[in-house]
Formats: C-alpha cells, sequence, structure tokens
C-alpha cells in the first residue's frame, strides 16, 4: 500500500502518517505510539543548479534526471525542520536559518506559530550538524536566543570541529563565513550545550547514528518502538533524485564527498530494509517518506504517492 494523505505506511503498524497542513507551513505528521513528529517549513534555499550537478557524468545525469522537472538554472530544495511533542517535550531537530542566511529561508518561527508552538515553548534543540540553515536560527536580529529555555545537543565531532579556530583558515573560502557564522552561535549557546556521542539514547528513545560526510560530525536520529521506526537523516540524503538513483556519486554539497557517499549507501540500505520512514531536510512532501529498491538503486516516495 502507498503513502498517501490519510493511510498508515505498509509494514510499519501503528506508525500514523496523514498531509495534514497546519495553515500554510507544516506539511507532514507522524505518529509513532505517543510520540508526535511535524514537519515545519523554514521555507527553501536557491541554488544554482551547478551546485547539485557539476563534475557528475552528464550523459548518464540526463538519464538520472528524467521525469523529475527541474529547473536550468537553479534549484529550490525545501528546508524541513522536524519539530518533536513527547510528555512534556517540545523538541527541535534543528533550528533553521534564521534572518541572515538567505531571503528564501527563516520562516521557522512562523511554522511553530502555525502549530501553535511558541518559542518559548521549546525544551531541546537538537543538531543534525552545524551549516548555516540548520543552525543560524538560534540568534534573531538582536543577537538574543530565539528558543530562550532550551538545551541544546550537538555531536562532539561536529561542535569540536566548528569551534576549532583553524577550521575558518582550513575549511576552504567558500565555506569561510559557515565557520565565522557558527563559531559566533555556537558560542552563544555552549553553557547550554551538551555533547552527543554515536550510540547514545539523548532523550527518551531518541538515538544517534553518526553520519559523517555532509560535516565531519553530522548526526542522524532513530525513533524505534518495536517494529516502528522514524529515521531524521538531516542533509546525510541530500536530495530525492541523484542521491537515490547514484548514491554512490560525489555531492557537491557534502564536505567529504567520499565520506558522504559511503554514509549515503549505508542509510539507504538499512531504511529500504528496515522500512524506516525517513524525515529528510530537504526532500520534498515535507522531508517525510520512505525508501525503496529500484533495482541496485533506490528511489524517494513521498507520503502524498
Amino acid at each position: 500500500m502507498n503513502l498517501n494523505r490519510r493511510t498508515v505506511l505498509a509494514g510499519l503498524g501503528g506508525v500514523a502518517v496523514a498531509q495534514t497542513p497546519l495553515r500554510a507551513f507544516a506539511t507532514s505528521t507522524a505518529q509513532i505510539g505517543d510520540y508526535e513528529f511535524i514537519s515545519v517549513s523554514d521555507g527553501n534555499l536557491v541554488l544554482p543548479r551547478a551546485f547539485f550537478f557539476d563534475g557528475l557524468p552528464q550523459d548518464e545525469l540526463v538519464q538520472v534526471l528524467e521525469g523529475y522537472d527541474l529547473p536550468d538554472d537553479q534549484l529550490t530544495p525545501p528546508c524541513n525542520v522536524t519539530l518533536l511533542r513527547h510528555a512534556d517535550r517540545v523538541v527541535l531537530f534543528d533550528a533553521g536559518a534564521g534572518p541572515a542566511f538567505m531571503p528564501s529561508a527563516g520562516m521557522l518561527l512562523d511554522s511553530l506559530d502555525a502549530a501553535g508552538v511558541a518559542p518559548e515553548d521549546v525544551t531541546h534543540v537538537v543538531f543534525t550538524h552545524a551549516h548555516p540553515d540548520h543552525l543560524w536560527g538560534v540568534l534573531d536580529d538582536f543577537d538574543d536566543l530565539v528558543f530562550p529555555n532550551a538545551a541544546y545537543l550537538m555531536g562532539s565531532a561536529e561542535w569540536n570541529y566548528w569551534r576549532d579556530p583553524a577550521t575558518v583558515d582550513t575549511i576552504g573560502e567558500a565555506r569561510a563565513a559557515f565557520a565565522v557564522g557558527a563559531a559566533r552561535r555556537l558560542e552563544a549557546i555552549e553553557e547550554r550545550m551538551e555533547e552527543i556521542k554515536d550510540g547514545q539514547e539523548v532523550l527518551p528513545g531518541i538515538m544517534t547514528h553518526a553520519s559523517f560526510g555532509h560535516t565531519p560530525g553530522h548526526m542522524s536520529f532513530e525513533l524505534r518502538q518495536g517494529s516502528d521506526a522514524l529515521m531524521i537523516g538531516g542533509d546525510a540524503i541530500g536530495n530525492h533524485h541523484v542521491a537515490f538513483a547514484r548514491p554512490e556519486w560525489p555531492s557537491g554539497a557534502d564536505q567529504d564527498a567520499d565520506l558522504g557517499a559511503e554514509t549515503r549507501k549505508r542509510l539507504l540500505d538499512q531504511l529500504a530494509t528496515d522500512q524506516t520512514l525517513l524525515m529528510g531536510f530537504h526532500l520534498p512532501d515535507g522531508g517525510l517518506g520512505r525508501v525503496e529498491r529500484d533495482g541496485e538503486a533506490y528511489r524517494f516516495v513521498g507520503a502524498d504517492q
């Protein structure tokens, strides 16, 4: 049975999936036991097509992209922040881009308002990684904390990388501003930060999965109750076309392209084998769907398909 607007994903028992827009902002929800996940939009990025596709085998790329109807000049991947409600916790996985990164992003607070969540309600912010569209939303225009009551959690390797003063000189000119911006924002939340490790239960029912490559310490997070599970993948699987059809191809978005490809192949195999729901930060349909095998490759099946 396919995912659709009012169905349960076959093989996942009690994992209910629905397309229930909260005004215009939230796209998809998933219920696993008494855990409620809501995909809330932070807007979208605007990136040149070359960012995704330069350096790839162009003849084969044309075949891979058939049917996706992608623009010829620039792509606009969505930014899907995951909101979790469970017991007395209100948890965000990543904090969005905030006001200083890109005009098309930074709408997270409007989306949270549509979901009935005030910034003061957020108890935890758990980071997949520290790129601008995931971290910079912790501060507002006045450099005040957007989520003043939250505790913050980030993988140790990621934290140490962006807090290292040498990173700005070694990350490369194109990403130097990322390093400067990350260092400033991480300093602002340092006293509230908890460093976390691979395989750690960071909150009840939430386990970390090291998914390095996109950044040196990128983390994914899995909620599993019996046979029901959802993986918050961050940017480890960064798009719904090439990343699935040719996961072994290097991605220009990954800081370590070889490691990123190895991580992507491992995660896709795991998700397809276990039929775990995937919440992807830059995937369509609010990022929520599942992974299907397609010959020797994979494809993304969104929640409205």
